[in-house]
């Protein structure tokens, strides 16, 4: 188990070093969650994760990752407040190394769960040292170099450069599952090697060798004076060679006495919490408070295994594998089963402290303490303040580790609270991103913001626009038979295919009253192809409404459209469910056009016939109506565009919107003028323009037009003499009597008729023998009408 600080580490390294997207594509991968808390536990399995992921993500070897990661976590740890702690705790790196399980042992006060690795060193007669690492988790040793690497440069300035070794040769038991060793040679960073060629050597003449004695004897003379006998010759001499190089001599030589001024008593009173133990573990004296919680160690010649178990470090308990850990700090358990019955049901003692090996005597002296998190272990344990000596800063440990708790406890509560805060506000984002959605989905967004900031919205008059209405065939007796979530189910389902052509298409969906369906192009934003955004929108709309289904008949419903162009005046009204409004004869003649419209048509008027005209729209001519309220109008039908396919105005397949040419018609004009001499050829027929082909080429249109193109349509364009006929044959499909069929008859004969005369004349001037063989059969077939 791990605690956060670790991972907080690991998504520091990666942001500064990679960036805020590289983690959150690393947290994503690695499937965990974005923030840790720094007291919080989590598994190992989360570190790993992250790691494999970064190397995959990365392309990096695991050992750069981890070398990386070693480097960057004793600068965290800096960062974090650990630098002076870390900065005296050796003066040199190998009694830094030394004293790193005791730091650890010290942090585990506060992260109790804290399973921190193992470390030991030997020194070589070469210089070098041999590093053991001792670890429970499974390759991550390639941390270790990098952080040693940067402790050396940062605090001794000194380079080191770390192998690995085989550690086949070590056999001690310590539990952990993996033992690496490192060879460690280290040397200063200030040391440069001189590649200056030496000097020749210079003869030593009697001259120099005295004054070398005068210079010897001034030294001597500048020393203080020492009686005879205190200090030998080759004192003086080092004397004289130091203060020659004006160096101060930083080595300390202990003074140790002939014999130890101290009781037996006294020292066990002193010393409460220590046992001495020869080579076979028989302990041959303790102190006194170690025996009055476990009295079996009264008994002189008690083996120490029996009363108590190594926690740390995980050696096997006998006297070579503690000399071989003797710079380690021990811990010791009680075993429960031999302390008093009184006692077992109570927490087992702990004592930490140091082993001293006495060569003298054989034997080893383990000089300890309790070791105590808090103020309720103490109570726990059975113990009290006044058991541990006074001279012990266990005493003051125990206090101050129990402020330190409370302030762990109260960091960790605002680390969770700003955790929540930070998810809280995440969620508060969400909702507002929905809120405004379904705010933009009712209101313009320039005007849902001028109402969200408290803003007065004016009423805008827009010269222009094209306004749609729409209804569903026989919708009165559709609701009258059947059941209302059934009308529920087909409304909805034919307005969520109507909404998304409007985004499809960028016109504004005004309102839905039951079935009638109302938008507008050109509003609230002006735009020039205003009217043929709504037309393609309307093509949408008929070819969407096929795709629902009548809940009577099973067949698909059939909708009425009406367009119309004009002016109108928009705003905002009332305050409760504001809605945004058009005002003006544009909307009620809109709503004509639409109540007297043909089933599964499109009923345009003429303001919108003039919009769209010469815009590459299939219009036919419906004649003279009589509309409520505005008398005899010419209208016509929109029957689809010709230069875009259904898929393009559905916007099926690609997803993307469609993309119209706002404010470029005279561009588009001035292109095909150009193009127009070899494409086409303009022939007058009866004072109007007809365009033929010069060659069926030159009608493929290979590039992928626009909607709303201002070019007209080239392929397939019809004469004259083919619209005609074209409207005969639609007005003979919308008759609703038989009583002018006759006539319509009539005329499909002479449109026939024509379309003949000009088809054999064309022939006859080509002067092709093909040609006039085939002229000849159509004036065959021109004689054959009468009879038909």
């Amino acid at each position: 188990m791990r605690y956060g600080f670790i991972n907080t580490c690991l998504k520091s390294l990666v942001i500064e070093k990679f960036g805020e997207e590289t983690w959150e594509k690393l947290r994503t991968l690695a499937e965990v969650q974005d923030t840790f808390m720094t007291y919080e536990i989590y598994d190992d399995v989360i570190t790993l994760r992250l790691v494999q992921e970064a190397c995959t993500m990365l392309d990096m070897p695991s050992e750069v990752v981890l070398k990386l990661f070693g480097e960057y976590f004793f600068s965290f740890c800096k960062m974090a407040g650990y630098d002076t702690m870390l900065r005296t705790l050796g003066g040199n790196l190998v009694e830094f190394i030394e004293n790193l399980d005791a730091l650890h042992s010290y942090l585990a006060l506060s992260y109790q769960e804290m399973n921190a690795p193992s470390f030991r060193v030997e020194k070589n007669d070469d210089g070098r040292m041999l590093l053991h690492y001792y670890s429970d988790r499974k390759g991550l040793y390639h941390i270790v170099p990098g952080i040693i690497e940067a402790v050396a440069k940062d605090f001794f300035d000194s380079e080191v450069s770390m192998t690995i070794l085989n550690q086949s040769e070590e056999n001690e038991r310590t539990g952990k599952k993996e033992h690496v060793v490192f060879l460690v040679s280290q040397r200063s960073r200030g040391s440069k090697r001189d590649f200056r060629p030496q000097r020749e050597k210079k003869e030593v003449t009697k001259e120099d060798e005295e004054i070398d004695r005068r210079r010897m004897r001034a030294r001597c003379a500048s020393l203080p004076h020492c009686p005879a006998g205190k200090r030998s010759h080759w004192d003086m001499v080092r004397s004289v060679v130091m203060f020659g190089k004006e160096n101060l001599l930083k080595s300390f030589t202990p003074c140790y006495p002939d014999k130890l001024w101290m009781e037996e008593q006294a020292f066990c009173n002193a010393f409460p919490f220590h046992i001495v133990f020869d080579k076979q573990l028989k302990v041959k004296q303790t102190g006194i408070n170690i025996q009055k919680f476990v009295p079996g160690l009264q008994t002189m010649d008690s083996r120490l295994d029996e009363y108590f178990s190594i926690v740390h470090p995980q050696v096997t308990f006998n006297i070579e594998s503690i000399r071989k850990f003797i710079n380690s700090q021990f811990v010791l358990k009680t075993r429960r089963e031999m302390v008093p019955l009184a006692s077992q049901h109570q927490s087992m003692l702990k004592l930490r402290g140091q082993m001293m090996w006495m060569e003298s005597l054989g034997c080893m002296v383990y000089l300890c303490s309790p070791k105590l998190r808090s103020l309720q272990e103490l109570e726990e344990r059975g113990l009290h303040i006044s058991d541990i000596a006074q001279h012990d800063t266990t005493r003051d440990l125990i206090l101050l580790n129990q402020q330190r708790l409370a302030e762990m406890e109260l960091s960790n509560q605002l680390e969770r609270k700003k955790e929540e805060l930070r998810i809280l506000s995440r969620h508060l984002e969400a909702e507002k991103k929905k809120t405004e959605t379904l705010l933009y989905a009712m209101l313009p967004r320039h005007v849902a913001n001028q109402l969200k900031e408290g803003k007065r919205v004016e009423a805008g008059e827009f010269q222009v626009c094209t306004i749609l209405f729409s209804d569903v065939v026989t919708f009165t007796n559709i609701c009258a038979a059947c059941e209302p979530i059934q009308i529920v189910n087909m409304l909805n389902s034919m307005y969520s295919k109507f909404d998304r052509l409007t985004s499809v298409h960028d016109v504004y969906k005004v309102e839905t009253i039951g079935d009638a369906y109302m938008v507008v192009g050109g509003v609230p934003i002006p735009a020039d192809s205003h009217a043929e955004r709504v037309a393609n929108f309307a093509l949408g709309m008929r070819i969407a409404a096929r795709e629902v289904t009548n809940p009577i008949t099973g067949q698909p419903i059939q909708i009425r459209v009406g367009l119309h162009t004009g002016p109108v005046l928009a705003g905002v009204v009332g305050d409760k469910m504001p809605r945004y409004c058009l005002f003006g004869d544009t909307v009620n003649t809109a709503s004509r056009m639409e109540s007297h419209g043909v089933p599964d048509h499109i009923h345009l008027s003429p303001f919108t016939y003039s919009a769209l005209e010469d815009k590459g729209f299939d219009i036919l001519e419906r004649g003279e109506i009589q509309v409520k309220g505005k008398g005899l109008m010419t209208t016509y039908f929109l029957l689809q565009n010709l230069c875009v396919s259904e898929d393009t105005i559905m916007a099926r397949g690609t997803g993307e919107p469609c993309v119209y040419r706002d404010n470029q018609q005279g561009a588009g004009e001035s292109e095909r003028d150009t193009e127009e001499p070899d494409s086409v050829r303009k022939e007058e027929t009866n004072g109007q323009t007809m365009a033929s082909a010069s060659s069926s080429g030159d009608f493929t249109n290979k590039d992928t037009p626009f909607l709303g193109d201002t070019t007209p349509f080239q392929k397939g364009h019809l004469n004259d003499e083919s619209i005609e006929l074209r409207n005969i044959c639609v007005r003979m499909a919308m008759r609703d009597s038989d009583c002018h069929k006759d006539r319509d008859l009539r005329d499909l004969q002479d449109c026939l008729k024509a379309m003949v005369d000009s088809l054999v004349s064309s022939l006859i001037n080509m002067n092709h023998p093909v040609a006039v063989q085939t002229s000849r059969t159509l004036e065959e077939i021109h004689l054959s009408f009468p009879e038909i």
